[in-house]
């Protein structure tokens, strides 16, 4: 009889470096945490590589001189504007430097009350008092410090607008939701949303601009010998120096297939895999949505497509089973799971159950087991993700 369901543990690993051959140290680093804590690997267990390390191995690195001769030979090195960037200085503020060094004059578009993640600039109820509509109300710099004379972040303390004006030499910063307001001051456009960014660029495209570029259209091959992502550009990169990035790792899907084939060769054992980022998880009370990067999991084996398929055991417990209890409704409960539909989908059986991709589950939970300081766990072991009440 097993006594516990799913488990998560964070591995402890080596400080992997470029160059380091990160399958050989994450499969040894799961095999010895096995054999000195005593538990056992088994078939369907998922294994997750947090994004970094990936990066990190692979070199996938590039500096603010190498970003900006690719961004100068795309919007032309003159004037341009930047639309949508997140308040952040981890995620935005060294490709602002590099931004702003690729062009003799930068207009940088700022989101309100908050960013496309929820890094608020001020209160959404000043708005109200102020009888501001962030729909249709667009602002100078001047003018929106006049309606508005807080701007400090609540919890780092940072005044973003000084802050991105001082990463370079000519920046003005206006403020406005509609995409188009940019090309008031500019036809040259670098939109750096990351969800909405596809919707962004269409929107300035159609209405006028001349050049139309995304973050994931900046660095999609090498420059100089730089990093590079084919796929998402600069999206998910993160500050790695004062003028050098981290970027989103590459080839994640061959990484996770040969971790995958590492770990039947030493255990016997069938696992899955991925490579995750953030998780795709809200604060309530910062209000963040945590998930900056362009996907939860750039790379993940074969077994981690689809959503779950679940019963709502508490819908049966108060409906179908009312009047049983103890072990009769236990059994009960485990036919009803044994003989549900392969596809659950639209049943009143399976409301509630949250249907979201298994990417997206496994990597938030890995998210929130590994942290994002100084645990030492960029490697999680999740098991019994595929049980359920009925297993054996």
């Amino acid at each position: 009889m097993r006594y516990t369901g799913v488990t998560s543990r964070g591995i402890i690993t080596p400080i992997f470096k470029q160059g380091d051959d990160l399958v050989s140290l994450v499969s040894d680093s799961i095999v010895k945490a096995a054999e000195n804590e005593n538990f056992t690997i088994s078939d369907r267990d998922v294994i997750g590589v947090t994004e970094a390390v990936v990066a990190r191995t692979q070199g996938n690195y590039a500096t603010c001189e190498q970003i900006a001769k690719d961004i100068k030979s795309k919007l032309g090195g003159k004037d341009m504007g930047i639309v949508f960037p997140i308040l952040s200085r981890n995620r935005f503020s060294i490709l602002l430097k590099a931004i702003a060094m690729s062009c003799e004059k930068l207009y940088i578009q700022l989101s309100y009350p908050s960013d496309e993640v929820g890094n608020a600039l001020i209160a959404l109820d000043e708005l109200d008092e102020l009888g501001v509509n962030p729909y249709t109300d667009s602002f100078t710099e001047s003018e929106f410090r006049k309606l508005f004379k807080n701007t400090v972040h609540v919890f780092t303390k940072v005044d973003y607008i000084e802050a991105y004006k001082s990463m370079g030499k000519d920046i003005e910063i206006v403020f406005s939701n509609d995409p188009t307001h940019i090309l008031k001051y500019t036809k040259n456009v670098l939109n750096c949303d990351i969800h909405s960014r596809k919707r962004t660029q269409r929107l300035i495209k159609s209405a006028g601009a001349e050049k139309s570029y995304r973050l994931d259209e900046i660095l999609t091959s090498s420059i100089d010998g730089s990093g590079f992502n084919k796929d998402y550009g600069l999206l998910g990169s993160n500050k790695a120096t004062e003028d050098k990035v981290k970027l989103f790792p590459r080839d994640a899907e061959a990484f996770v297939e040969s971790l995958q084939k590492r770990m039947l060769e030493l255990t016997g054992k069938h696992l899955e895999v991925l490579v995750y980022g953030d998780g795709c998880f809200k604060d309530p009370v910062g209000g963040i949505w945590e998930l900056a990067d362009p996907v939860v999991s750039p790379g993940f084996t074969n077994g981690l497509h689809g959503t779950p398929n679940e019963l709502k055991m508490k819908y049966f417990a108060d409906n179908e089973f009312a009047s049983l209890r103890g072990e009769q409704l236990a059994l009960a409960m485990k036919e009803r799971i044994k003989a549900k539909d392969k596809d659950l989908s639209g049943n009143m059986e399976s409301q509630g159950t949250t249907p979201r991709r298994l990417t997206d589950l496994l990597g938030s939970l890995c998210d929130l087991t590994s942290g994002s300081g100084d645990r030492g766990t960029p490697v999680v072991l999740i098991q019994g993700y595929f049980t359920n009440f009925a297993s054996d």
